[in-house]
């Protein structure tokens, strides 16, 4: 996203040059429309949700910020019409409408249309529509049903000193432009966005689909792998020991108020991010978890013809777990990848039917959720590097029990195996003092 007055992109790389395509009479319109969208906007108070072209310009609806939340807590408006579904789908996806859909929305909303008039018509061209709607959205609220979001999360931070931990959040970001590097010179390009937590960051993909989530797991294996090289080489607590989490679920999208405008990265909150928080908040250091979801395969996967539908989360990583071969013969350290591996913990070898063991994580609020530990080994030529927690370094299986039905997770239909293995990570994998300087020894 470009800053205040310039045109804004589109996040995608097929459209890196969409800039040098706009024409000098839609740059004026997109710099009017910004314009006029800031002081609506009125420093956050406002939000707009949707847009309709017209021959002198466009028309909008904007609401205040707390709108949406009023409009999906009433109940009885409508034949038992479902406000809170609404609202999701009118703020997923594209926010552009026909004219006569916009006039419908605001008359479901009781909110009037806006109407902002510029120096001539956008033209129906995808640079500048894409423009118009990353203006839009960065005015707005979004929302996003399935998208791959991963945590990482720096141990013990607390308890180094304010340079340690300085150093130790450069080192991670700088491992984020790594994995970037590497991944680009093979070809996959992750646009990624990320937020701090204050001891780590929530890092996300702007593109959305099956082929991004997979690409963010890809991206995720090579930040893992270069932060152990890092603190393979350091001295002293300046590269950080770190608990990884890969998770795909729902989340709104939002930009808030910096000064007189919104900033231009996004934040994004919702259940993948508190699930993700969850996970990371039992996990060990070192260790890479893998929530449990459903999410469709990319298009060039194996057998999707098969499997149309969405896969749960072991179907999922034995895909990426394929893809990993794309990524052969990138380095680390001078030394070149000649093979990367990975698997969930308790999974089948090639040939053998074996689940994933499954665990249960409860948390403070006596929710559940279920997690798989992953295993990776990155083989470099002379020698091998293995990234998380192996399976001897987590606590032998104990009893059996069925998947509890009341909490917020959902049995896999047809999926006997999976619901049998649930076990209470947050009691066998007790979170215990780790002391970062030993573990380096």
């Amino acid at each position: 996203m470009a800053s205040s007055g310039q045109i804004p992109g589109s996040g995608s790389g097929a459209d890196g040059g969409a800039e040098s395509t706009i024409s000098i009479i839609q740059r004026g319109n997109l710099k009017s429309l910004e314009a006029s969208l800031r002081k609506q906007w009125r420093l956050g108070q406002n939000i707009v949700l949707c847009w309709s072209a017209d021959e002198r310009g466009l028309l909008v609806i904007f609401v205040p910020h707390y709108f949406l939340g009023n409009y999906c807590a009433r109940v009885g408006d409508g034949a038992g019409s479902d406000n809170e579904a609404f609202v999701r789908d009118l703020i997923s996806g594209r926010r552009r409408k026909q004219r006569d859909e916009l006039f419908a929305i605001a008359e479901r909303l009781d909110v009037a249309p806006g109407f902002i008039k510029l120096a001539a018509p956008l033209v129906d061209e995808a640079p500048v529509l894409n423009a118009v709607e990353q203006l839009i959205k960065r005015y707005g609220l979004s929302y996003v049903s399935d998208r791959a979001v991963l945590l990482f999360d720096i141990a013990e931070f607390s308890l180094f000193t304010p340079f340690e931990q300085a150093s130790q959040l450069n080192s991670l970001s700088y491992s984020f432009n790594s994995a970037y590097n590497k991944l680009q010179s093979k070809g996959i390009e992750v646009h990624f966005s990320r937020t701090t937590t204050g001891d780590g960051y929530y890092v996300w993909n702007r593109e959305l689909g099956p082929a991004a989530n997979r690409d963010l797991f890809l991206f995720m294996l090579l930040v893992v792998a270069d932060n152990a090289v890092a603190r393979a080489a350091s001295h002293g607590n300046t590269v950080p020991v770190i608990r990884t989490a890969f998770h795909i679920g729902s989340h709104y999208e939002l930009y808030q108020a910096e000064g007189v405008n919104p900033t231009v990265h996004s934040y994004i909150v919702g259940d993948v991010t508190i699930e993700l928080a969850r996970m990371v908040g039992e996990a060990l250091p070192h260790q890479i978890l893998v929530g449990h979801f459903e999410s469709r395969l990319p298009a060039d996967a194996d057998h999707v013809t098969q499997m149309p539908g969405k896969v749960f989360s072991p179907v999922f990583i034995q895909h990426c777990s394929r893809a990993l071969a794309g990524i052969a013969g990138v380095q680390f350290a001078g030394k070149v990848i000649a093979d990367i591996r990975c698997h969930l913990s308790g999974s089948s070898a090639p040939g053998e039917r074996r689940a994933a063991r499954r665990f249960v994580i409860v948390d403070k609020h006596g929710l559940s959720r279920h997690a798989y530990n992953l295993e990776a080994v990155l083989q470099l030529q002379d020698t091998s590097l293995a990234l998380g927690l192996d399976e001897s370094a987590l606590p032998a299986p104990s009893r059996r029990e069925p998947m509890n039905a009341g909490k917020r997770q959902k049995a896999d239909t047809g999926d006997e195996v999976l619901q049998q293995q649930g076990e209470e990570l947050a009691t066998l994998l007790q979170r215990r003092r780790y002391d970062t300087r030993s573990s380096e020894e």
